[in-house]
């Protein structure tokens, strides 16, 4: 029997000729949209509020989700009225996490010690950016792959796959509103109207096929503060709109315009095949999210290896970064900075820089929505009201 050699996770994607074989080619890509699929497929017509089988492992991982969550509230945010952005104390809770990560793996029952520092380099990179105080979809996608690596390793098992969704899934949403609410974590690079919301992606996913069949429930029934109210404890869906509203000003269409134009989809069977369809294009198919995913012996990268030479480069996030990109040395390089390579920002998407938003890596900083909101309540004029953006670069939605 061959054992498992476990390594150090790399970035590996700079380009996009090699993200176009990440999508096409790779295993992983194939292992990670089969995962989203499975788990989609597991919790189809379940509430959160449903039994469901939890092991020992899912017993685990819930424990070490609450010792986040308890760092995270023995680390208040700093007084930084003066700023609308990321709060400096979200370094200091990055830290403490990080320092007790090895700790905490080696509390999930059949995972192997040689394992966990592979495991714990997902688990790290999923509570948000440590230097820019942000957070996006591409961090969201790191929890979901050290969900799969645990699940690959034994600690979870096949049928702990709804509880992944409605206990593990579900409480990594808790703990992120926690972080986002106390740090002011500004999205990473979403402003909340070319994406979904400004932080999330999966819970709209999931949260969809939880709605699929539903007698009563229909997409447009977002548009009801009542029923909002009522079945928020119930889907994720119905949870986060109810979550986005308590934090935005104005309606849904104004702040979440390609929400309020998924409501208008006849069904949640179109709305879930949707979601798919749009994770796989916008969150694994842009190369400003793929560019910082990593890659290591249980998701590993099979691809072409890109060479240059030049010497060094720093990107806009001020980190300096080794250019003759071995495995090894891949590391957050900005598009701009390498033009020969990624060409323009424009031809990532065809549709500008800043195209749909999703995970866009060292942007223009964007205040956090809490404290946008905070700034609207000290406001004596009373509420205020958001621009509905418009232009080319606003694309349908692929729920027709």
């Amino acid at each position: 029997m061959t054992t498992r050699k476990f390594i150090q996770p790399y970035k590996a994607i700079l380009t996009p000729e090699q993200l176009a074989y990440f999508q096409k080619e790779s295993k992983t890509h194939k292992d990670i949209v089969a995962f989203v699929e499975r788990l989609n497929d597991s919790v189809t017509g379940v509430k959160l509020t449903a039994e469901c089988t939890e092991s020992e492992g899912v017993s685990a991982i819930l424990h070490v989700l609450d010792q986040v969550e308890a760092i995270a509230k023995d680390t208040p945010p700093v007084d930084n009225k003066a700023s609308r952005f990321g709060n400096p104390a979200f370094r200091t809770f990055y830290d403490k996490v990080s320092e007790k990560t090895a700790e905490l793996h080696s509390t999930i029952p059949k995972l192997p010690s040689e394992a966990i520092p592979e495991v714990s380099a997902y688990f790290k990179e999923s509570w948000g950016n440590r230097t820019r105080i942000d957070y996006g979809s591409g961090m969201e996608l790191n929890f979901l792959c050290w969900i799969l690596c645990l699940e690959r390793l034994g600690a979870v098992r096949q049928d702990d796959e709804v509880a992944l969704v409605i206990r593990v899934f579900w409480k990594y949403i808790q703990v992120m509103r926690v972080l986002q609410s106390a740090y002011w974590l500004e999205p990473a690079g979403s402003h909340g109207v070319w994406g979904l919301d400004d932080y999330h992606f999966l819970p709209f996913l999931w949260g969809s096929a939880q709605l699929k069949g539903h007698k009563h429930l229909r997409p447009k029934s977002i548009h009801d503060p009542d029923i909002l109210e009522e079945f928020s404890k119930d889907y994720m869906y119905i949870a986060c709109i109810q979550f986005i509203n308590s934090v935005k000003t104005a309606s849904l269409r104004w702040h979440s315009p390609m929400l309020d134009d998924i409501s208008a989809v006849k069904t949640w069977d179109k709305v879930n095949s949707g979601m798919v369809k749009m994770y796989e294009a916008e969150v694994l198919g842009k190369l400003p999210v793929i560019q910082h995913f990593l890659f290591g012996s249980i998701l590993p990268w099979d691809g072409p290896v890109i060479s240059s030479t030049a010497s060094e480069a720093e990107d806009e996030c001020g980190h300096s970064h080794p250019t003759n990109l071995t495995p090894e040395q891949l590391g957050h390089i900005h598009p701009s900075r390498l033009a020969e390579a990624t060409h323009t920002h424009g031809d990532l998407g065809g549709a500008g820089q800043r195209d749909m938003g999703w995970g866009d890596c060292c942007g223009i900083p964007v205040p956090s929505v809490f404290g946008a909101a905070q700034a609207e309540k000290e406001k004596e004029a009373g509420v205020g009201h958001g621009l509905r953006l418009d232009g080319p670069n606003i694309r349908p939605v692929p729920f027709d």
